[in-house]
């Protein structure tokens, strides 16, 4: 009688245990949610509502055979920030949109080798927790003037499986990847990253599509459902999907920032009922601005939850505006 008691006390702590993780975390095995912020240009950015820096961006250097850095004087401020927020992830993203010579150094063994290397002294060098790889994109030639193979995505799950060996299981890698789910080995790629960050924006411009719709409608020409989906169903599980999400609006260019549509009154603002996106029309009813605002986050929020995803991520961060609305709407969704 004696055991069977201790047996259950023991089963109660065990169970009680597992209900309050489960309420801390709503990511399968364990991995607590992201709140992912690039940072690209403006002051050193506040790190109070968010999880992981994307710096960007490193680029693979004129030599194919190492990481050249924008800025390493604001590589290391941003790094510095993790004394002020010790749980505070900082990875260098190498890349971008126009950045090139990752066809050459990936398919060459001497500079794949070497680039590798240097990846491994950057984030000893810098004291980060990684690197995001934000090659656009393996296979093609999208990103500008820049140099491609069929041959690319065979050597892009070459390249992630290099890197993870030389950074070891204790380090990030991640890398940015297209709506569609295309130009990668998903599955290939899986086991060598800790998540993918999809670039769920600039999916369609006005007048006729949103650029970040939520769901689908007669104004998409996708959507962040569809993108989930297409990754999903390329290989990677839902636990290792992390949501974009844009500050910034595409349009007629009045309004580059969310605080200026925020803040203009010349043009009036709707709301898709079925995208769960607002948009802004002229006087004479015409769509002239896709965007995004605090209504739209939180059911992209509630979306990546439902669906299981590891967190969000946003491009860019200095295009919110000063009271940080959209940054606390993002990590206020995550997190809650």
């Amino acid at each position: 009688m004696k055991k069977t008691h201790l047996f259950l006390i023991a089963l109660t702590f065990l169970v009680t245990a597992c209900s309050s993780n489960a309420t801390k975390q709503y990511a399968p095995g364990g991995q607590k949610p992201v709140v992912i912020a690039y940072v690209f240009r403006g002051p050193i950015p506040d790190p109070t509502y968010v999880t992981h820096f994307n710096y960007a961006f490193g680029h693979v250097n004129d030599s194919f055979d190492g990481i050249r850095i924008s800025s390493e004087e604001r590589l290391m401020d941003i790094s510095n920030l993790k004394k002020q927020k010790p749980d505070l992830k900082v990875v260098l993203s190498i890349g971008g949109w126009g950045s090139g010579r990752f066809s050459e150094m990936a398919a060459d063994p001497n500079y794949r080798k070497s680039f590798v290397a240097d990846c491994k002294r950057v984030v000893e060098q810098f004291n980060l927790d990684g690197i995001d790889l934000d090659w656009e994109y393996p296979s093609q030639t999208a990103g500008g003037r820049i140099s491609a193979s069929p041959d690319d995505i065979d050597n892009f799950t070459i390249l992630m499986r290099e890197i993870r060996e030389i950074l070891g299981n204790d380090k990030l890698l991640t890398f940015a990847s297209v709506m569609t789910a295309q130009y990668v080995d998903f599955k290939a790629v899986e086991p060598y990253i800790n998540f993918v960050n999809i670039m769920t924006y600039d999916m369609g411009n006005p007048p006729n599509y949103h650029h970040a719709a939520l769901y689908p409608s007669e104004r998409t020409r996708f959507s962040c459902e569809e993108s989930v989906n297409a990754h999903i169903a390329a290989g990677i599980p839902p636990h290792k999907l992390v949501l974009g999400i844009p500050f910034y609006g595409k349009g007629t260019g009045q309004f580059p920032r969310f605080w200026q549509v925020r803040d203009q009154s010349e043009f009036r603002e709707q709301w898709d009922d079925v995208a769960k996106v607002p948009y802004l029309t002229n006087s004479a009813g015409e769509f002239v601005y896709t965007y995004e605002n605090p209504r739209s986050i939180v059911l992209k929020c509630e979306f990546l939850k439902a669906r299981g995803l590891l967190g969000a991520m946003y491009w860019e961060y200095s295009q919110d505006d000063y009271l940080g609305t959209m940054q606390k709407t993002v990590y206020n969704g995550v997190m809650e």
